[in-house]
């Protein structure tokens, strides 16, 4: 009897089983042509002195240590330093450095750049063979194109069992 009660209890309490299934397939191919560019970078005005032991003139005042001054057009005007031994014979050391920044052009029409110390300028691609494609098998053909293109090509499949 204990064999045909577990035997009925089996059949009037099955077991349920329940899940979802999810299946994505996706294929995409991207084509680039890049534009023309440039980049460029301005160099600034520095001015940089030091020293120990010595007399500083601008050829007019004693004792000053220059500068910058007002700018034009993007560049400071500069008074440059002279020094000498303050002492003879004692030890001195003396250092100066300049460096002009680049010229802001202010006559610029569209598509030009200023002369400025660091440009890095790129030509437009061109297509030429550029092709990508995707047949209805999902097959990927992708073809490089001649310079300053880009082509990448995907396929992703996913599958989810909850």
């Amino acid at each position: 009897m204990l064999k045909y009660l577990s035997l009925l209890i089996l059949l009037f309490c099955p077991t349920i089983a329940q899940s979802d299934t999810y299946h994505s397939i996706s294929s995409s191919v991207k084509l680039e042509v890049h534009a023309a560019g440039t980049n460029a970078d301005r160099i600034g005005n520095s001015m940089s002195i030091s020293g120990t032991g010595v007399n500083t003139t601008d050829g007019t005042t004693t004792g000053v240590v220059g500068g910058l001054g007002t700018a034009t057009n993007g560049v400071n005007a500069y008074t440059p330093i002279t020094a000498s031994q303050l002492t003879a014979g004692d030890a001195f050391s003396f250092s100066s450095s300049y460096t002009a920044g680049d010229t802001v052009s202010t006559s610029l029409t569209v598509g030009e750049v200023s002369p400025f110390g660091d440009l890095t300028s790129t030509s437009a691609g061109t297509a030429g063979n550029l092709a990508g494609t995707i047949d209805t098998k999902n097959d990927l053909t992708i073809v490089a194109g001649s310079a300053g293109t880009s082509v990448t090509g995907q396929f992703v499949v996913g599958l989810t069992i909850d």
